[in-house]
C-alpha cells in the first residue's frame, strides 16, 4: 500500500525539506502529522517515513512537490489541520504498488524569479530576487538557449559535493517576462500591474539536478547580463570548469519547485 501526496509550501519559515534535529522542516512537520493520524508504522511494518521527489533547501518554495509513503491515503483536510499555514497538502491519493516519488519521477521543473526594477517590492520580497541594476535580457535568453541538451555542470554545484556524476540533460530552459503582477497560478504577490514587465522568470526542466545548480546558474546568468561575464564565458562553464569560475549562488527566496513529472 503506497500513497502519493502533492503539496505546496512557502519555504521562508522552513530549514528546507529534510528533517534536521531542532529545526522546523517540511518533512518533519508533515511526517509528524501523518504519524498522528496513522500511527508510527506504515503498511510495510517499517517506520512511517516520506520519500520526496525533490529536496528543497531552506527558503526555497514549492508549488507542486510530490512525496510518497507506505500507508493508506489521508484526507488533505485532516493533514492540513495538523501542519502550519505556510504549507498545504493539495492531494493525497492511492498510488500503484511500488510507487516511489523520487525514483519514478521523470523530470523536475524549477522557476526562479527576479524582480528587475529600481524600487524594491514589499509584497514580493520573499518570492523574488530584487535586482535594481540594468540587465541585458537578450544575454539572459542566449544563456538559457545554451543550456538545452547534455552538459557538465561541475561549475554550478559546490566544490565539496556528494555527487559523483556532474553531467545533466536539460529538457527545457527559458527566461520569460511575467506580464501581470501575480505569483504562481492565482496567488498574488503585488497589486495588479505593479510588476508589469519587471518580473523575470527563469524556467528550467531536467531529469535530475545537482545541489544549488539552478540558483548558481541564475547567479551566473545575471553576471553575464550585467557585463561581468560574456556569453562565451558561460558556454565554457558548461564544459566542466571549476566552481570558482562561475558566479555566486542566487538567494533561495526566488526559487520554487514548480512541477514534477511522471511517465
Amino acid at each position: 500500500m503506497v500513497s502519493k501526496l502533492t503539496l505546496e509550501y512557502d519555504g521562508s519559515g522552513f530549514a528546507g525539506w529534510g528533517r534536521q534535529p531542532g529545526l522546523r522542516t517540511v518533512e518533519g512537520e508533515l511526517q509528524q502529522a501523518l504519524q498522528t493520524i496513522l500511527g508510527p508504522r506504515g503498511a510495510d511494518g517499517q517506520a512511517l517515513t516520506l520519500t520526496v521527489a525533490g529536496r528543497t533547501d531552506a527558503g526555497v518554495h514549492a508549488w507542486e512537490q510530490v512525496a510518497s509513503y507506505a500507508a493508506e491515503a489521508v484526507d488533505p483536510v485532516r493533514l492540513n489541520a495538523l501542519i502550519g499555514r505556510d504549507a498545504a497538502v493539495l492531494r493525497c491519493e492511492p498510488a500503484p504498488s511500488g510507487f516511489d516519488a523520487r525514483r519514478d519521477a521523470t523530470s523536475r521543473t524549477y522557476c526562479y524569479r527576479v524582480l528587475a526594477r529600481r524600487s524594491r517590492s514589499a509584497l514580493a520580497r520573499d518570492r523574488a530576487l530584487w535586482w535594481p541594476r540594468e540587465l541585458d535580457r537578450r544575454a539572459l535568453e542566449q544563456c538559457a538557449q545554451a543550456l538545452r541538451g547534455r552538459h557538465d555542470f561541475t561549475a554550478f554545484t559546490p566544490a565539496e559535493s556528494e555527487h559523483s556524476r556532474f553531467q545533466r540533460r536539460i529538457l527545457r530552459a527559458e527566461w520569460r517576462v511575467r506580464s501581470a503582477g501575480c505569483g504562481h497560478d492565482q496567488q498574488p504577490t503585488a497589486a495588479p500591474d505593479a510588476l508589469e514587465g519587471a518580473l523575470l522568470e527563469f524556467w528550467i526542466e531536467a531529469e535530475t539536478f545537482l545541489r544549488h545548480m539552478t540558483r548558481t546558474l541564475v547567479g551566473t546568468m545575471l553576471d553575464v547580463a550585467s557585463g561581468l561575464l560574456s556569453v562565451d564565458d558561460f558556454h565554457r562553464l558548461l564544459e566542466g570548469r571549476p566552481r570558482t569560475e562561475a558566479g555566486k549562488t542566487a538567494p533561495p527566496c526566488g526559487l520554487a519547485l514548480a512541477a514534477v513529472s511522471y511517465g
